[in-house]
């Protein structure tokens, strides 16, 4: 049966110790489901899928992973460019006893997703970007390097844990529960004197801007050979500036021209973190992609 509750494990993989959740397989009994596996996005946790996972574990075995340098993993110093962070994935799917996946990345995550695809694709069956994984801003008619860095510059998180959820509580206002404010906390660390810190490293984040930027997702496009959904956020009418909402669709069109495979779905009325907002929806567009591919 598919759990309600995800076990919570850790495995040794070949550079680091990585924490999972694990919902277990499928409660329909159907072994013929290949799993599923989540990365979620930068600066977040495993947990960003805990509302959406319990509309998918009854079809799905599935699992959802910390990466490096997140949640409880190991938060090593190096190691933060495309290819040791898909090797990380690899390592765990050998220690998970998995030859062959269905894969799904929110934001980062969905760059993290791209690259095991592209570089292992004898891995991954299917791929789903959840808002992620098209991001191009060198497509941008404005891109710098320096601009880059400022708009994906590390989020600022007050040292004071309440200060921190009322910011969030405002921010996520339509959708914000008990729940969610269990998830959020996830994804800051909390340090012997009561004060908070982003859970990843400013000295990390800036690795990660470095392989963005110079590797971004469309020198890997060419390379994914498995069916590819990108799920992409339609903003709520107006919230968000039209000058992005412009650009978002320019990189979503390019990289579904450029994916030999693929298909685009617009979340209506959702944000960046779909699995908040609009939780069931993005668990029923994932279900439909995997089960008609």
């Amino acid at each position: 049966m598919g759990a309600t509750v995800p076990q919570e494990n850790w495995m040794q993989t070949r550079e680091i110790r990585m924490h999972y959740l694990d919902w277990g397989p499928p409660s329909d009994g159907n072994e013929s489901n290949l799993p599923l596996l989540a990365l979620h996005g930068l600066a977040s946790s495993c947990h960003w899928y805990d509302l959406v996972i319990p509309h998918l574990r009854d079809s799905y075995r599935c699992v959802a992973l910390d990466q490096r340098g997140h949640g409880k993993t190991d938060q090593p110093s190096t190691g933060y460019d495309w290819n040791t962070l898909a090797g990380d994935i690899v390592s765990a799917l050998d220690m998970l006893g998995l030859e062959k996946v269905n894969l799904c990345g929110h934001s980062w995550g969905g760059h993290v997703a791209l690259s095991v695809a592209a570089k292992h694709p004898d891995r991954i069956a299917a791929l789903a970007l959840i808002d992620g994984g098209f991001q191009d801003w060198s497509m941008r008619p404005d891109a710098t390097w320096e601009s880059f860095k400022n708009r994906l510059r590390p989020r600022n998180v007050p040292p004071v844990k309440q200060d921190f959820l009322d910011g969030l509580k405002e921010q996520l206002s339509d959708c914000w529960s008990d729940e969610l404010e269990r998830i959020v906390l996830t994804m800051v660390r909390e340090l012997p004197d009561g004060s908070i810190r982003d859970i990843l490293e400013p000295s990390n984040h800036a690795q990660v801007m470095e392989a963005m930027w110079h590797n971004p997702p469309s020198t890997m496009f060419g390379l994914v050979q498995c069916p590819t959904i990108i799920i992409a956020a339609e903003r709520r009418p107006g919230t968000g500036s039209p000058e992005l909402a412009q650009s978002r669709r320019m990189m979503v069109d390019a990289a579904e021209a450029a994916l030999e495979d693929s298909r685009v779905v617009w979340i209506k009325d959702s944000s960046h973190d779909i699995g908040y907002h609009t939780p069931v929806e993005l668990a029923q567009t994932l279900d439909s992609f995997l089960a008609g591919r």
